[in-house]
């Protein structure tokens, strides 16, 4: 009774969710309103599974038919009803509800806001198509889902050049990760006989290339180090883009993608040593570019790339739970941060920069509390949404037997979170006004304060219903000294208290000459003239190559210029056809002559 019933509110719920865009023409009027309605409902319908799910803890594979069969490899749509698609789907449409809600204020000047709500819908749908697919195949049609959704909202303002080069940057840093997801479901064509899930979970495979293929995808959609260049260039797209792609979808994907094959890669120490040191790298390095930037978008961006790293860690630790615990929280203080910045920025006429802002604490009170709500949730601040997933993450780390690198990486990340948290808040909130005159500024206008009030109230109450009700597998009460166990929280006060003194001095300073540490966080580690640099080096070789190969060699050389050029000589030797009257005349004479002599 209860499996069938949690089937169909699930593919009820997915049916409502496409009716706007099977039904509703981009035309009517009340696209926005029926689009938002679906939503709603959807969100609504989605929580009866997973109530369901909490009482009675059923789980269920869904197989409807099969695609394609080719000899004895079967491929079937299959979805999957477990905890992590049960549990995440209510918080991926909570989140978009209140983006979408926000968009209509933020994005009602568009003149093409419907085909934007579209956009953003199919966004959506894509994301959970990844999220309950128990099929390779499936996923990988959500996994491209996203990717191509994520190049068209980036690039939304076409006719900006960082917009387009933006979107470039992130379908070409995805198509990278591509590639290992490709290559695993190909290693996995050739030595199984399904593309299920579940069923690949039965044979063992302890092959270290379905593994790194699996790893390189996250890394490239989830943006880790190396392959992360392309997550804060995504900040020329609208900020209910940046809100979506940074909390519920598009990035978290590649994590995910890590916890559902988790059982694959969970006794193979290389794979898991691989994740843990990638992602310690990620949110260190994030962590120190965040602390000079000065766009607002920015340090929220980068902020996020950092928070991915440590759910990297936390797969590194073999402990996907924890994983997952952090992408619920960080969904729902992540979309209110940059909720928050979007109506800063709107509000003060599109300034980004930090330092032109100043003393919004009087002119935006509400928006200004759910902003500082948010920072001390990303922060780690007791019973906020991020303190019951970052500080058990931490604990677990620091009561491992890995690397001592790892561990002393992620706590830097920790203190430094805590520091471009509180610039975000000294700059943007504290001291007097330095932005330009404003002409209107209304917080009461429903679509903007609605959302973010709603995500607040998520910040504040998600961790404990999270850990309390949703998860049902608890993680273990780790015995501890009370210093390991008040590390977390220690280290974040360490760098609140030193950011907040240093914020002091400077202010009233004047601007010193930049050191080369400056330089290297603000230049984003000097990553951006490599990623400039190579693919320059690249498209040059490339040019030359393809014009020495196709231009003079196949087609001058061996091809068909070549091949006449060959032929002249023989054409020349064989034919008298030249355009020389002496030659005809002496053919004719001599042609005379021989037929005189012989007819004699």
């Amino acid at each position: 009774m209860h499996t069938t019933l949690s089937t169909t509110t699930m593919l009820t719920a997915m049916v409502i969710l496409a009716a706007p865009i099977i039904l509703t023409t981009q035309n009517s009027p009340n696209y926005t309103k029926n689009v938002k309605f679906a939503l709603q409902t959807t969100c609504l319908i989605t929580t009866i599974p997973a109530m369901l799910f909490i009482n009675y803890g059923e789980e269920l594979a869904l197989t409807n038919f099969s695609l394609l069969l080719i000899s004895n490899f079967n491929i079937k749509i299959s979805f999957i009803m477990d905890m992590y698609s049960l549990s995440f789907t209510p918080i991926a449409l909570f989140v978009t509800w209140s983006i979408l809600e926000f968009s209509t204020w933020y994005m009602a000047a568009d003149p093409h806001i419907n085909k934007f709500f579209k956009y953003l819908l199919i966004f959506l749908i894509a994301m959970i198509t990844l999220i309950t697919a128990n099929n390779l195949f499936q996923f990988f049609i959500g996994w491209e889902g996203v990717g191509i959704m994520s190049f068209l909202l980036i690039g939304w303002w076409y006719s900006r050049a960082d917009a387009n080069s933006s979107a470039l940057q992130a379908i070409i840093y995805n198509r990278i990760g591509d590639i290992g997801l490709i290559l695993t479901i190909a290693w996995l064509t050739a030595n199984t006989p399904t593309w299920q899930i579940q069923e690949n979970f039965l044979y063992n495979i302890n092959n270290l290339v379905p593994m790194l293929g699996l790893i390189l995808a996250a890394t490239g959609k989830s943006a880790q180090f190396g392959l992360h260049p392309w997550l804060p260039a995504a900040m020329e797209g609208p900020t209910p883009v940046s809100a979506l792609l940074h909390s519920s979808t598009m990035v978290v994907a590649g994590v995910f993608l890590l916890i559902r094959i988790h059982p694959i890669i969970q006794t193979n120490q290389t794979a898991l040593t691989i994740c843990l040191c990638l992602g310690s790298m990620t949110t260190a390095f994030t962590a120190i570019c965040a602390l000079t930037q000065n766009d607002i978008k920015k340090i929220v961006a980068f902020s996020t790339s950092s928070q991915l790293g440590l759910m990297m860690v936390t797969i590194g630790l073999n402990q996907p739970l924890l994983a997952f615990m952090h992408i619920s929280t960080h969904a729902f203080f992540k979309a209110m941060l940059f909720l928050c910045s979007g109506s800063i920025i709107h509000n003060l006429s599109n300034e980004q920069d930090i330092r032109m802002m100043g003393g919004i604490a009087n002119t935006m009170p509400t928006t200004s509390s759910c902003l500082t709500i948010g920072s001390l949730a990303l922060m780690g601040t007791p019973f906020l949404a991020g303190f019951y997933s970052k500080d058990t993450i931490i604990e677990t780390l620091n009561n491992s037997h890995l690397n001592a690198w790892a561990l002393l990486m992620t706590i830097l990340a920790t203190m430094l979170t805590a520091a471009y948290s509180l610039r975000i808040m000294f700059y943007v909130q504290m001291k007097s006004m330095r932005h330009k005159p404003l002409i209107n500024i209304d917080e009461n206008t429903k679509p903007l304060i609605n959302p973010i009030i709603r995500l607040a109230l998520g910040t504040l109450i998600s961790g404990l219903l999270i850990t309390t009700a949703i998860l049902p597998t608890k993680t273990i009460q780790m015995t501890m000294p009370i210093s390991t166990k008040l590390m977390a929280i220690s280290i974040t006060v360490i760098g609140l208290m030193l950011a907040l003194d240093i914020s002091n001095q400077t202010t009233t300073l004047m601007p010193t000459k930049q050191t080369t540490y400056y330089q290297f966080s603000n230049q984003l580690g000097f990553f951006n003239l490599l990623h400039r640099d190579v693919p320059n080096m690249m498209l040059k070789t490339s040019q030359k190559t393809a014009t020495q190969m196709n231009d003079l060699l196949w087609l001058e050389k061996l091809g068909p210029k070549g091949l006449s050029t060959s032929q002249l000589p023989m054409i020349n030797l064989s034919s008298s056809q030249k355009g020389l009257i002496k030659n005809y005349l002496l053919t004719f004479i001599t042609t005379t002559a021989l037929f005189a002599i012989l007819s004699i």
